[in-house]
């Protein structure tokens, strides 16, 4: 790699080879503005510097910022595609068409390199024998996938592979969802066949488990088990409206996607089809930043449609688990070989047959969907652009991105005292940098001792560059009145640092009316109508996380000092206790005998929960 500085971009470029490779435009401050790969980077370089005036408007504009680029060499051109895709996920840069993924799309993963496979949620994809499916945009359809395939077939939760002698089930066995792997009790063979049709579910070819579970409730309700045909017929349509979504077959089967660039600049979206064992079976819709002109997809130009086409794909498809054997586009894209090569998938642009009339609906479907798409991305674009207005305003500084931080303590009369913070880009919630804090130095009620310390140990990691917090944000919002800002204020005099500091003053009816500094002054939010939105959804959602941290901390707790002081009562027994009585009042309530009926609780271990209970 050559590294070049303080540099005559002209005398540089006469030493650039020609070679394939990865460029990388940087402006003035170092900061990496545009990546891309080229078979000839001495050629493809040179072309931004040459007949400038040639170049389309946004060409223009990231070249008059360029004031120093680095390259880097490959043996071929499939290599320097390769790491293209890895440095544009690394810097973001502004120029280039990205993939939206502040949030990380999720993946379905099936453990199949454990004896008992689990179906679990994750945002990881790791080379660990497992078999992943997605990402997918919708996580609510990928958390009600992996709920209905848990409780369909009784799968295995938790995570341990192997159990000791006298191990005790959880839960889940206790209720009928697990089938008690960890005592013996489950057939690995049995358990592997409802693995594979999960997996068929999951790939798409749902059509076989749809039409067993509608033969179990048929079969069900002819033998007058109607309780059990209720049951199959609940899976049977949960299946059915997760599975058969798809609303065209085709003569030929086989599995590919096909793809619609959508709406322009800000607005841009690509629309993904998936096709599975000859069905359309899904469609996601993936929001792209891509600085461009206004266009539909039918009017886009060739440079404008390859750029968002060919960003999405080389971003997605690579990290995607199983890419599909074909993608079908409506129109010829400039890097298909190379593409193809790398990701060992054909790029085809069907003209007649079943696939051109698949795409010919497929395209229909996007220009309906655009007509609301539009409204709705126009909509948020202008939500977005109103509080960077409202932001530059109250801070003095112009940037293209703030980031606002909150911060919220809840206990339980001076109790299991937590602290929150939460943090929002913009508009959008940041929710991987989300943290909680347990204090530490601060007994009983102190609202504002509790602050200070949060704030302080906050500020004090980010100024250690703390990976977790290296990132300071450009406003404070606090959760509270001028007691909270002065207590924030503290907490940065004594870390040494100077940030803007607001606090969110509610009303009679805990709606925030106010924003109020340290000094007491006042900014009504009624006057600024997009402000008080704002500052209500920030108050909610810190409110909503520091209950919640503290919820799940003090039940904790509290069930485990009450159940565990009863001797003789383990976390096993425990957990029986409270399947078969679902809460503690019913468990202090209980005689003894009904107290034996609970599975694993013997004659003595009742005597002695209602003697505890009783002496309590």
């Amino acid at each position: 790699m050559a590294l070049l500085n303080m540099f005559n971009i002209k005398e540089n470029l006469k030493k650039l080879p020609e070679t394939p490779g990865v460029y990388m435009h940087k402006d003035g401050l170092g900061n990496v503005i545009y990546v891309g790969k080229a078979k000839n980077l001495k050629r493809r370089v040179s072309s931004y510097f040459v007949n400038s005036s040639a170049h389309a408007a946004k060409v223009k504009k990231m070249v008059s910022q360029v004031s120093e680029f680095e390259y880097i060499t490959t043996k071929t051109e499939v290599e320097a595609l390769i790491l293209e895709c890895n440095l544009i996920k690394k810097y973001a840069p502004k120029y280039n068409v990205l993939l939206r993924d502040d949030k990380t799309y999720p993946y379905i993963k099936v453990t199949i390199n454990e004896p008992f496979p689990r179906i679990i949620k994750t945002r990881t994809l790791e080379k660990d024998g497992a078999k992943y499916f997605g990402p997918y945009s919708d996580v609510g359809a990928v958390n009600r996938t992996i709920k209905l395939l848990n409780k369909l077939f009784s799968l295995k939760r938790c995570t341990p592979t192997e159990f000791p002698e006298g191990f005790r089930p959880c839960l889940n066995y206790h209720i009928g969802e697990c089938k008690g792997i960890c005592i013996g009790m489950a057939d690995e063979s049995e358990y592997r066949a409802d693995i594979e049709k999960s997996l068929d579910f999951l790939a798409g070819k749902s059509k076989a488990l749809v039409s067993e579970y509608r033969e179990k409730m048929n079969k069900a309700s002819e033998e007058m088990k109607f309780e059990e045909a209720a049951i199959y017929r609940d899976f049977y349509l949960s299946l059915k409206a997760l599975g058969e979504t798809q609303r065209v077959s085709m003569t030929g089967s086989g599995d590919l996607d096909m793809l619609f660039p959508l709406g322009s600049g800000a607005n841009t979206s690509v629309v993904l089809f998936t096709v599975r064992d000859g069905k359309l079976s899904g469609r996601e819709t993936f929001p792209m930043s891509a600085p461009l002109s206004t266009y539909s997809f039918e009017e886009r130009s060739m440079d404008e449609y390859n750029e968002v086409v060919s960003g999405f794909i080389k971003q997605y498809y690579t990290q995607l688990a199983n890419p599909p054997k074909e993608i079908l586009l409506p129109r010829p894209l400039r890097e298909s070989a190379v593409i193809e090569e790398m990701l060992h998938t054909k790029i085809h642009i069907p003209m007649r047959g079943d696939k051109y009339q698949l795409m010919k609906l497929a395209e229909r479907d996007v220009l309906e969907m655009s007509k609301i798409l539009d409204v709705k991305i126009e909509t948020a674009r202008e939500r977005e652009e109103g509080i960077k207005k409202i932001l530059s305003r109250l801070l003095g500084v112009e940037k293209e991105t703030y980031r606002v931080e909150s911060y919220d303590i809840s206990n339980t009369n001076g109790v299991d005292t937590v602290g929150a913070m939460v943090v929002f880009s913009n508009l959008r919630p940041a929710k991987k940098e989300y943290r909680r804090f347990r204090i530490k130095t601060v007994e009983g009620q102190d609202d504002y001792g509790s602050l200070r310390e949060m704030l302080l140990r906050r500020l004090r990691r980010g100024a250690e560059k703390d990976e977790k917090f290296s990132e300071m944000p450009d406003l404070i919002l606090m959760d509270g009145g001028i007691g909270q800002v002065n207590a924030a204020a503290k907490a940065m005099q004594e870390a040494g640092v100077m940030i803007p500091v607001l606090g969110m003053v509610k009303d009679e009816n805990h709606r925030t009316r106010a924003l109020v500094n340290s000094r007491g002054a006042e900014i009504d939010l009624r006057d600024y109508p997009l402000l008080f939105k704002y500052c209500g959804t920030v108050q909610e959602e810190v409110h909503r996380f520091a209950i919640e941290y503290h919820k799940n901390l003090h039940n904790k707790r509290a069930i485990g000092s009450v159940l565990d002081e009863i001797p003789g009562i383990g976390s096993a027994k425990r957990n029986a206790l409270l399947t078969h009585f679902r809460t503690i009042d019913d468990i202090k309530k209980a005689e003894p005998d009904e107290l034996k009926a609970c599975r694993g609780i013997t004659e003595k271990n009742a005597e002695a929960i209602y003697s505890f209970f009783r002496k309590k």
